[in-house]
């Protein structure tokens, strides 16, 4: 069995993070999202791994490499415009064969893995497998209907008045059936090839389609209020540790992780957290729920479930909370008068001032 993980996307709702980086390589407890989901699919036994990728291919190649750190062979896939989710099958004919394959989404994140759908797939071998959930709006997903016996009758992606409340997680089981469904569909209105259309036509066609229910945590990690909150579940299972300098003034509370070559100094930190390797934190305060990557300093700020990435300065801000802060980013705080706000901001950028 392979893989087929989809890492191709533009992450237009985590701009401008993403003016710059790949979705899919934004950290969620100093890990990038992308490698949780490589992680699983190698734990559920599946170690040919084919990643598709789009403009941001070199960064994408350059976390990920040949796989081997993970335990799997990974091979890239060129998809040259995002034309959706069954056109990414299309592209990948010749490497998937006819191996039955998962198709994870690389921004999508389970609590748990996915060994036991992957099992139960192998066991049963159904025509294709989806995993459900419910969520509170299902017009922004896949949807899916049920009929009385439990059986999927219906599939339309992101509908305007949805039929239910079960969204598709972005995990898919196929057996070869697929590639003649996806040959035979056209393009929806957004002008995509919609993987629920190829599902749609394998159940018209009288195929084998299983559903099952995801009860675990699950997240697209699209927006930055979904990945602060995938954030904020990952480090719930944080083990404290402390592999760098924390001096006499400063106080760590719960489970805080503190990595090689990070400095605290006079500074409280409230877990669960994590402090990245060659970050200083100087007179601060970090609160739960908080990623802090490499090399970065936070100095006489209040930084509270938030992310914070690579080699960025937080200097005299006061207290930001809630926040996803990009790489190399200055934040300082200014003198109280005269009282003005003096910002450069990138396209996209979202700003909340007090007044």
């Amino acid at each position: 069995m392979k893989a087929l993980v989809l890492s191709g996307g533009t992450g237009s709702r985590l701009r401008p993070i993403t003016h710059t980086a790949a979705k899919q390589l934004v950290p969620v407890a100093n890990k990038p999202v992308l490698f949780y989901g490589i992680e699983s699919l190698v734990e559920a036994g599946i170690t040919e791994i084919g990643i598709v990728v789009g403009d941001t291919a070199a960064e994408i190649e350059e976390a990920v490499g040949d796989g081997s750190r993970f335990g799997a062979r990974v091979t890239y896939l060129r998809q040259e415009q995002p034309l959706g989710l069954a056109h990414a099958v299309l592209i990948a004919r010749d490497w998937l064969g006819d191996d039955d394959f998962v198709m994870y989404l690389g921004d999508n994140f389970i609590v748990g893995g996915i060994a036991g759908p992957v099992a139960g797939f192998r066991r049963d071998r159904p025509d294709a497998a989806i995993l459900l959930t419910k969520v509170a709006d299902p017009a922004l997903f896949g949807v899916a209907e049920l009929g009385p016996d439990g059986r999927v009758v219906s599939l339309e992606e992101k509908p305007a008045h949805p039929r239910s409340d079960l969204a598709l997680v972005g995990v898919y089981l196929f057996t070869p059936a697929v590639h003649e469904a996806v040959r035979a569909i056209r393009p929806s209105a957004r002008g995509e090839l919609e993987i629920t259309d190829a599902l749609q036509w394998l159940i018209d066609r009288g195929h084998a389609l299983h559903a099952s229910t995801v009860t675990g945590y699950w997240k697209d990690t699209g927006n930055v209020i979904d990945m602060l909150e995938v954030n904020r579940s990952v480090l719930e299972g944080v083990d404290g540790r402390v592999e760098g300098a924390v001096d006499a003034d400063s106080e760590l509370v719960g489970r805080v992780r503190v990595e090689e070559g990070a400095e605290i100094v006079r500074s409280r930190i409230v877990g669960p957290a994590v402090i990245g390797a060659g970050t200083v934190v100087r007179d601060a305060y970090i609160g739960p729920s908080t990623s802090v990557a490499e090399d970065c300093v936070i100095d006489s700020s209040e930084v509270e479930f938030s992310i914070v990435l690579t080699g960025s300065h937080i200097d005299r801000a006061g207290r930001i909370e809630g926040s996803l802060i990009g790489r190399t980013v200055h934040v300082t705080g200014a003198p109280r008068a005269p009282r003005a706000h003096r910002l450069v901001l990138g396209d996209h950028s979202s700003v909340h001032l007090t007044s």
